[in-house]
């Protein structure tokens, strides 16, 4: 059975092997356990129907409404990730503690706000890397491929291939390939269009550069193949979406 440690009225965190002991949760609460060995945690929109909280090291039970209040936004889906190393420290400070009586409670009772608060700011700096949902990924190769889309986001407006990507992050083209469709549920390719056509789509707005010099900036060699991708992706052509702004 699981240590219950009340944090608050509206935080619950439970340690430990085993089953979450009976118990009062906050109303309407959210949860997010963590597993340490490999190091995961997960989201859970109702914690209360899942029935594989057993298996966690670390479960964080938290109200929905006094999330939405201090950290302005709460998760909707459930979702995976890994473990960022500076949230594992803290995560293994609980886990670990072996301070007996109320002293090892007030350890893991801070602690355990200080790992929500963590979480919650690992959120919204959006640099999670997700867990491969086909289990081929390890978290080095997961990390590898979250590299590959940063340099794709920095990097749209130089010419960028496959082959270019797989060299600066260090992991071979099959790889990269399965797991960025895995981790991202799209293509290299596609991701470098889409970050291509968002980009033209800036320079449209806060330029006056000639739509056919945006387009071959954007990697696109003549007007009409670049008029073609962005209407396909934005529903209307560059020309139309710069006057609409305009007016």
């Amino acid at each position: 059975m699981k240590d219950r440690i009340d944090v608050s009225p509206e935080m619950v965190a439970f340690v430990g092997d085993g089953a979450l002991p009976a118990g009062e949760w906050p109303a309407r609460s959210i949860g997010f356990s963590f597993r340490l060995a490999p190091a995961t945690f997960a989201f859970h929109p109702d914690p209360i129907a899942v029935d594989m909280l057993a298996d966690a090291d670390l479960v964080l039970v938290v109200s929905a409404a006094e999330c939405a209040r201090i950290f302005g936004t709460v998760p909707t889906e459930g979702a995976c990730w890994h473990v960022p190393t500076e949230m594992r420290g803290i995560a293994l400070a609980i886990t670990g503690c072996r301070i007996e009586g109320a002293h090892g409670v007030t350890l893991r009772l801070a602690k355990s706000i200080e790992l929500l608060c963590m979480t919650f700011a690992a959120l919204a700096d959006g640099g999670l890397i997700p867990v491969d949902g086909a289990g081929v990924l390890s978290a080095a190769e997961a990390k590898r491929i979250a590299a590959a889309r940063r340099l794709i986001d920095e990097q749209w407006h130089e010419k960028i291939t496959l082959d270019t990507i797989s060299r600066a992050c260090g992991i071979n083209r099959a790889k990269l390939t399965r797991g960025f469709r895995s981790m991202f549920s799209m293509t290299v390719a596609d991701a470098i269009a889409d970050r291509r056509l968002h980009g033209a789509r800036d320079l449209l707005l806060a330029t006056d550069l000639p739509v056919s010099s945006i387009g071959y900036r954007c990697g696109y060699l003549n007007n009409a193949s670049f008029t073609r991708a962005f209407s396909r992706r934005f529903g209307q052509a560059p020309s139309h979406l710069r006057a609409q702004a305009a007016a």
